[in-house]
């Protein structure tokens, strides 16, 4: 860290409208998010000199021009599949707190249910080589087939029942009622309903599965130092760790299919803050399938392994519950921003702007994981500056 340079902030947020069809080019979606960060944050869009794009997607250089940037010092792509969002604001932290930028603009823009849908998406993800030979031709090509193993495995180890798959798509669904711009929001679930949908890849029904969306996403971050620039509360990033299973390529092949990259990146996480899952007001848990978050959850240290299923159907990710999970619906029923719309929600709880009586009472630090590729995975710990 430069010295004096102080701790990295997340000092902008923005986000575009969820749908499945936007109307408009990915770039446009990236600007307006990009121009609602800056202006959250105070500041003109040209000062931003460092820039972390999501992968596969709207690149730095082609918002540079329009938002006027003079001076950029700093460009990266994390390629981590959907852990490259919280990857991404680790580079982002690296960046400022070493002095090679002053403000890092970390975002996310995709058509993905009107343009690239996930079939598409998936022939980007590593390991490719061995899927087209061993496994696409058995008809096992996209994420609900590959991590329904890992779930099934969970339930034959452990007995996780349907019923706690069922608790986490029904938690997602009820916290969208209380966020007007959510998909799923006007659009209740029950459990029979969920029981009786159509089964995707066994154990994995309908409702265990993330939505498609059309959107954008996009924070900025600064040192601590530079909050007196800034006209809203700082939210300072206390650790962030990334870190990728064994047989990185593969899931099927792996000794233990339960170790995943998050398991080795919540230690150096919570080591870096000075933290313990026990001091975690709220965590936002990247949900692109029910049983990733009862597996998050015990990867990253707030339950035990094979506890997750009873966790969540104790009620303790409900919003009264010891640990709220994902306030604002998470992917299952806000929408499918990588994750970069649970770092813009849990900035505005950790800042006590949360809309529509969908504040938490008291929250001052927050978890976030990212799950990508084949178990690739990153921790952040904020905390209200």
């Amino acid at each position: 860290m430069a010295s004096g340079a102080g701790k990295a902030c997340v000092v902008g947020i923005g986000q575009t409208e969820l749908s499945r069809n936007s109307g408009r080019s990915i770039t446009r979606l990236a600007l307006e998010a990009l121009f609602a960060a800056a202006d959250d944050a105070g500041i003109a869009p040209s000062v931003i000199d460092g820039f972390v794009p999501y992968p596969d997607s709207v690149t730095a250089e082609d918002v540079i021009p329009v938002l006027g940037s003079a001076d950029v010092r700093f460009t990266a792509v994390s390629h981590m599949g959907g852990a490259s969002s919280l990857a991404g604001l680790r580079l982002a932290t690296l960046a400022v707190e070493s002095g090679q930028a002053d403000y890092v603009a970390v975002f996310v823009a995709r058509n993905g249910s009107s343009a690239t849908r996930i079939d598409q998406r998936v022939r980007q993800l590593t390991g490719q080589a061995y899927r087209r030979e061993l496994e696409y031709p058995h008809g096992m090509n996209t994420p609900a087939q590959w991590y329904a193993l890992a779930c099934r495995r969970h339930m034959h180890e452990f007995g996780t029942t349907r019923e706690a798959l069922g608790t986490v798509a029904l938690t997602m669904r009820e916290n969208a009622q209380r966020n007007p711009g959510a998909q799923m929001y006007g659009r209740k679930l029950t459990m029979d309903d969920y029981l009786s949908a159509p089964v995707i890849a066994d154990p994995y029904l309908k409702y265990d599965c993330c939505l498609e969306t059309d959107g954008a996403a996009a924070v900025i971050v600064a040192r601590e130092d530079r909050l007196a620039d800034s006209r809203v509360p700082g939210v300072r990033i206390e650790g962030i760790a990334e870190g990728h299973p064994d047989s990185a390529d593969d899931i099927a092949g792996r000794w233990d299919i339960f170790d995943t990259g998050l398991t080795k990146a919540a230690p150096r996480a919570f080591g870096q803050a000075g933290l313990t899952p026990a001091d975690v007001d709220l965590a936002y848990i990247y949900d692109c399938f029910t049983f990733e978050v009862i597996q998050q959850l015990e990867e990253a240290g707030f339950c035990g392994r094979g506890e997750g299923g009873d966790f969540v159907l104790d009620g303790n990710i409900a919003a009264g519950g010891s640990l709220p999970v994902n306030t604002h619906g998470g992917l299952l029923s806000e929408g499918h921003l990588t994750g970069m719309n649970h770092l813009v929600e849990c900035v505005r709880q950790l800042r006590h702007q949360a809309p529509d009586g969908r504040q938490a009472a008291d929250a001052r630090v927050a978890a976030l994981t990212g799950w990508g590729d084949m178990g690739d995975g990153a921790l952040a710990l904020l905390a209200k500056a």
